[in-house]
């Protein structure tokens, strides 16, 4: 008995990389799924769609169904007919996972807007689209008693770049960052339907060897135990366990997973508080208090010092 026997999902993203060993792993544990792929470099131009046939051919080798789909999630309407084609050709729609992403990294001073909007709307956007139509999809299923409540499962992505920051991603960072706000408030909202939870993956994928050289050599290197800590292998299993029912009392969480290890986040936590006496602050008193709010904060952490955490073992 798999975790997930007779469960359909649509995975966003899955021709490659951590999309496609969540597809796999998913499967391995009785998932049917379809494998949404436009086939695109990882700057979101061209397509190829046999990268989403050759996934649904290696998913179906293993026992369950699948099926090919090579739109794009920024297209709202298109986003509805993943839905509807899962519906009418898998039979059902349980879980949603949300992978597909692009970069065009670029400083500030130098982003153009079409960079911005194109990363936003393939991340930030196209997760929406996912989520909205899947939403609409559990709470009229629940409605009419064809589905549990709260059996549905949406399980999206997001990145450190974006909890944590990283140069030359303003675009991506701010897409990683909306969606695990996106998260928190769905999962509030869809209580009654589904679970809305989210990932933060740190793996050797596209985004982070061919589209971030800076990040490719750490990304080829095992721990001291000799672990391949960046597979993207390393993350399947968190989000086979967050579609499955053992994880039906999770919602609104965001989790790091890499390697052999699985950090729960806790978004924009205060640190350290002032009170100025019943007064309002004035510019002056800010000033004045300022460097007492300041002092011995804890470290801001970074991409860097976590992937070092990695390493270490």
């Amino acid at each position: 008995m798999g975790m997930l026997d007779g469960k359909v999902a649509i995975i966003t993203g899955a021709g490659r990389g951590l999309g496609k060993e969540e597809a796999l792993a998913m499967a391995r544990e009785g998932c049917n799924i379809l494998v949404n792929d436009l086939g695109a470099s990882f700057d979101g131009t061209g397509n190829e769609t046999k990268v989403a046939d050759e996934v649904a051919e290696e998913i179906k080798a293993l026992g369950v169904n699948a099926v090919a789909n090579y739109d794009s999630v920024t297209d709202f309407n298109k986003a509805k007919g993943m839905i509807d084609q899962a519906v009418s050709e898998l039979g059902r729609l349980d879980i949603i996972v949300n992978n597909a992403g692009i970069l065009r990294d670029r400083m500030l001073f130098n982003m153009a807007e079409e960079e911005f909007d194109a990363v936003i709307a393939v991340h930030l956007k196209g997760t929406f689209n996912m989520m909205r139509h899947g939403a609409a999809y559990f709470r009229s299923q629940i409605k009419e008693g064809n589905m549990k409540k709260k059996s549905g499962r949406i399980i999206n992505t997001a990145s450190d770049a974006g909890l944590l920051g990283n140069m030359g991603q303003a675009n991506y960072g701010a897409a990683k960052a909306g969606i695990a706000a996106m998260t928190n408030i769905g999962s509030m909202e869809l209580k009654k339907y589904a679970t809305v939870n989210c990932i933060v993956p740190m793996a050797r994928t596209r985004l982070t060897t061919d589209a971030t050289p800076k990040m490719a050599a750490i990304m080829k290197k095992k721990d001291k135990s000799g672990m391949d800590v960046f597979h993207p292998s390393n993350v399947a299993p968190l989000v086979v366990y967050l579609a499955s029912k053992k994880a039906r009392r999770i919602t609104g969480e965001v989790y790091r997973i890499a390697g052999d290890k699985l950090w729960v986040f806790r978004g924009w936590d205060t640190v350290k508080r002032i009170d100025n006496n019943g007064e309002g602050f004035t510019p002056q008193k800010i000033a004045e208090r300022m460097p007492k709010l300041m002092e011995d904060l804890p470290e801001k952490p970074s991409i860097m010092n976590v992937a070092g955490e990695l390493l270490e073992g």
